[in-house]
């Protein structure tokens, strides 16, 4: 029986609640083995960002290459990305060792923090949303990456035609807790079970890391999509509202119940 492997791109979280720290308690969670490459460091806590620190592109190929020619991936997602250099160095390499893909175009952190570059945004569009085998944009990115302030429908329907193969606008924003896919051909709204509980950060990279997981596992988009939905908000729920002194973290791995 071959364990399931999911590859995650992203930024470290000095915290523990976002970036590379909560996509691997969301593989852990969904019974896949994690992987990881740091494009870049943050020194974050649950109040802010205070420092990002972009790590070397070559240093980034050598993460890359350490995982696929060795543990190999059967699934990977991109979070935080920062900088055009570092979404370019990600989409070549993406793109001659292809596997299904994750985008989450990680733009501002719960706390506020600003976390794409300007000229970042259309590396993003143009070099990794064509590699993407679905973005997953919460509502405000999603208005943000198309110029557009229009219904999760409409977005998504943009952000296909930007160049991902589908689109999940999440549903964590906006006045209606619905996830909206579409594949291209279909649309698909996913009801989202909100929580009033102070503790969101790192909610859409559990969401966007399950449905990772879930995709190494073999499962379809649809139903990764609705798993993927259904782990966020149990993250959600579950959330440590006494860790820190700003938005706390979610728990995807229900520690208050070992």
């Amino acid at each position: 029986m071959t364990v399931p492997r999911a590859l995650t791109i992203a930024t470290s979280d000095s915290g523990g609640g976002a970036g590379i720290q909560a996509d691997l308690k969301a593989f852990a969670a969904a019974g896949v083995y994690g992987t990881s490459v740091l494009v870049a460091l943050t020194a974050q806590n649950t109040v802010g960002v205070a420092a990002i620190h972009e790590l070397p592109p070559a240093f980034v190929r050598e993460q890359l290459d350490a995982v696929f020619t060795d543990i190999g991936v059967d699934a990977a997602k991109t979070g935080m990305l920062f900088s055009r250099t570092l979404i370019e160095t990600v989409a070549e390499y993406i793109e001659k060792h292809p596997v299904p893909l994750v985008v989450d175009p990680v733009m501002v952190a719960s706390s506020g923090a600003k976390l794409l570059e300007d000229d970042a945004v259309d590396a993003l569009v143009g070099a990794l949303f064509p590699l993407a085998t679905v973005v997953t944009p919460n509502l405000f990115e999603a208005r943000a990456l198309t110029g557009l302030d229009a219904s999760r429908r409409e977005l998504a329907e943009r952000l296909h035609e930007l160049g991902a193969a589908a689109a999940i606008v999440t549903g964590g924003h906006g006045n209606t807790a619905v996830d909206h896919l579409f594949d291209g051909t279909e649309h698909i709204e996913i009801p989202v079970q909100r929580h009033d509980v102070a503790a969101t950060h790192g909610a859409g990279c559990t969401h966007s890391a399950t449905l990772t997981a879930l995709l190494a596992r073999g499962e379809s988009l649809v139903d990764a999509a609705r798993g993927a939905a259904a782990a966020a908000a149990r993250a959600v729920a579950q959330g440590l509202t006494e860790i820190g002194s700003g938005d706390g973290p979610v728990d995807v791995l229900g520690v208050r119940t070992r």
